[in-house]
């Protein structure tokens, strides 16, 4: 099979990207501020009008309307000033190539590049996962299967990605179809591998599965499956594989199962150093184990994020342009922000993200 898709952004470097974030912060912060008796946040409600970060922050994990993409981006731009952002990181969903109208991030890559300083790209959700999905079902991860995927990574990365994602090793059915594969699955760890060599790291979509368990209410099969397979142990290998390689749990604070607690988080950050998470907090769909009550932090979630200050980032799962008429993902994210000591909330706000990511200029080649 011949993947010929191209894709890909990277960030500035480090300390380009830096004076970016204090850049636009203080841009936001005058622009959002100006003429206000004290900053707003301080009150943080949900059904209030909504609110900028109390300080700058990297968004790690928005979506963007691929029939649209001059939308999304301008949609994104305009974003970045209302929330007190410094940068948006975009991703294409975890996909299959039997799902018409499949995409990558080939179409935004011309558009992110005019915006270095506040926008970059991960790659390979429309490609590299739907080869490991295929493989899956031909149950073929032969020589010829990974060579033609580590070209894709490559070529990605010669485009510029800034990691790889977003992938998934459980995805439940809606904008793409439902999607599982092991998380410990041979293209995964080939990732892994070439996630570490060029330091870059992967962003990794799966719902917790402590013990096979029938699909959650509230759920459909089809077109889910049925039944759900433990997946925590090959996450975990998958972790182990090559502690080099960074790996990103996304959506944490976004449970359909009801088996990512605090608790689970916590024993696997203790247990490997690589693991990252990426908070989430959907005021559409809270689900379980959600990090707010009436808008506020939960105590075990601030513990958790206080125990663990360098190992958690923003990671929203926003839209752009942002759908109308509903509360946005990126508000509820940041009432939580506002409510972290400012020390903490700046390692998860901006710290963490340049540490974790690459730093090498958008557009920059990876030498053949």
């Amino acid at each position: 099979m011949t993947v010929s898709r191209r894709s890909g952004a990277r960030p500035l470097p480090r300390r380009g990207l830096l004076f970016g974030i204090v850049g636009v912060g203080l841009l936001a912060t005058h622009v959002l501020f100006a003429g206000q008796g004290q900053p707003p946040g301080e009150n943080p409600s949900s059904a209030a009008a909504p609110v900028p970060a109390l300080s700058p922050y990297i968004e790690a994990h928005a979506h963007f309307d691929e029939h649209d993409l001059e939308g999304s981006v301008r949609a994104a731009l305009d974003g970045l000033r209302r929330q007190n952002a410094a940068k948006i990181f975009f991703q294409a969903p975890p996909d299959t190539f039997e799902h018409q109208g499949h995409f990558d991030i080939e179409g935004i890559l011309p558009l992110v590049k005019q915006h270095p300083d506040t926008l970059a790209v991960l790659g390979g959700g429309g490609t590299l996962n739907a080869m490991i999905q295929q493989s899956v079902a031909s149950n073929d991860a032969g020589p010829d299967v990974r060579k033609t995927f580590k070209d894709r990574a490559e070529e990605l990365l010669r485009d510029g990605v800034v990691g790889f994602g977003e992938m998934t090793a459980e995805h439940f059915a809606g904008g793409t179809p439902y999607q599982y594969a092991p998380a410990d699955h041979p293209l995964f760890l080939l990732l892994a591998d070439i996630a570490a060599e060029h330091g870059v790291p992967i962003d990794l979509h799966m719902e917790a599965v402590l013990q096979t368990m029938a699909l959650p209410a509230g759920l459909t099969s089809p077109p889910n499956a049925p039944q759900l397979q433990e997946n925590i142990k090959a996450f975990e290998r998958l972790l182990a594989h090559n502690p080099r390689t960074a790996i990103i749990w996304a959506h944490g604070g976004s449970d359909a199962t009801g088996d990512r607690t605090p608790n689970l988080s916590r024993r696997l950050l203790q247990a490997h150093p690589n693991l990252y998470i990426e908070i989430k907090t959907d005021p559409q769909k809270p689900g379980k184990n959600y990090p707010l009550v009436n808008d506020r932090i939960k105590p075990e979630w601030l513990k958790l994020l206080g125990d663990f200050p360098d190992r958690f980032i923003v990671g929203t799962d926003q839209h752009y342009p942002e759908p109308k008429g509903q509360p946005q993902r990126w508000q509820t994210v940041v009432l939580l922000l506002n409510q972290l000591p400012p020390d903490l909330r700046r390692k998860v706000g901006t710290e963490n993200v340049l540490r974790i990511y690459a730093a090498k200029p958008t557009g920059s080649k990876t030498p053949r």
